[in-house]
Formats: structure tokens, sequence, C-alpha cells
């Protein structure tokens, strides 16, 4: 039997940032991860990330938006930021996002539901930042940037910030069904 604590937060959001970080470096510190894959909309999550693990030996991903998720040609992290983030010794990862990619922009013109989109709002009922952090261990796996099958720690959140901290055996998208949480370390109640 393995007992552990989780953190519930009140409500979702980016209010519980400095929470999820000090989760996560109490993690690595006990558990000894060395993969860390973290959800970042500005670059903000994983620069307070960078910092608290700045003395650790960790594999740091930060996967952002993918681009033109807002308006066509444009990123949510400046170059400025993404510079600073890769000074912190953290990967930054850019692409297609799983459940919001081909898939959405076909609801939108056709109004179907499709796999994806069912796999996204199944996960969601654990909270968006829970879906988010499966999704972008997937990505960081797709892109080689995380091993395959190993236990991961993954940060993500509702909206901006961080409100979700999960241990995750990942897995790439085509081995979806592989993927598992092993942990729930902080999550919103609502």
């Amino acid at each position: 039997m393995i007992i552990k604590k989780t953190v519930y937060f009140e409500k979702p959001g980016r209010d519980n940032t400095a929470d999820c970080v000090s989760v996560l470096k109490e993690a690595v510190e006990a558990g000894g991860h060395k993969n860390i894959v973290l959800a970042t909309t500005t670059g903000d999550t994983a620069l307070a990330v960078g910092e608290a693990l700045r003395d650790q030996r960790a594999n740091i991903v930060a996967v952002t938006h993918s681009m033109g998720f807002k308006e066509p040609n444009t990123t949510s992290v400046g170059r400025e930021t993404r510079q600073k983030i890769e000074s912190l010794g953290i990967k930054i990862f850019t692409g297609p996002m799983l459940t919001h990619s081909l898939e959405t922009a076909l609801n939108h013109k056709f109004q179907g539901i499709y796999p994806t989109m069912i796999i996204a709002q199944s996960l969601k009922r654990f909270g968006e930042g829970s879906k988010v952090a499966c999704e972008i261990v997937m990505m960081a796996a797709d892109a080689g940037l995380i091993p395959e099958g190993e236990e991961v720690l993954a940060v993500a959140g509702t909206a901006r910030g961080a409100d979700t901290v999960l241990l995750v055996k990942s897995a790439v998208s085509k081995r979806f069904l592989e993927l598992r949480v092993l942990e729930v370390l902080a999550k919103p109640r609502v």
C-alpha cells in the first residue's frame, strides 16, 4: 500500500500556480523524477518551474499553444520570453495540439462529433488541467523530447497558470491507450 498526499484547490486557475510549483518541486526531490512536461500559455509557468528547479538535473519540456492558436501566424510566447525559458535549460515544444486541431476545424465546419473530441471531453471530467496534462505528455513524447513508457510529472492548468500536477506513464499519441495517470498530486475540486 502506498499513502501519498494530494492537494485539492477550491477553484481552478492561475492563483494555484505557486502551490503547483511547490508540489512539483517536492515530488522531484522525493521521487527523483527526471522528466517534467508543463503547459505554458505565455511562458510564465515555464519560468516559475525553471526557477524553482534550477538546481535539479531534470529534463523539462514546456509545451506552448500551437502557432495560430488565437490568430494566424502568431504564438502566445514571445521571443524574449522563449529565450529566458531556454536559458533555464527548458526545451520548448510548439506544435499541433492533439485534442484541438483538425477535429476542431471539422466540428466548426460540419458540427459533428469526433473521437478525439469525445476523449478530450471525457478527460475534462477530471478537470481541464488533467486533460491538458495527458495531452502535453503525448505531444512531448511524439516529438521525442521525453521517453515513452516512463514516469513523467505533468503540470497544466485551466486557462492560464497551473492548477494540476499528475504523475503519468508516458505514451506517444499513437499508443494513447497505454498512457496511464499513476498519481494525482494536485488538482482543483471543481
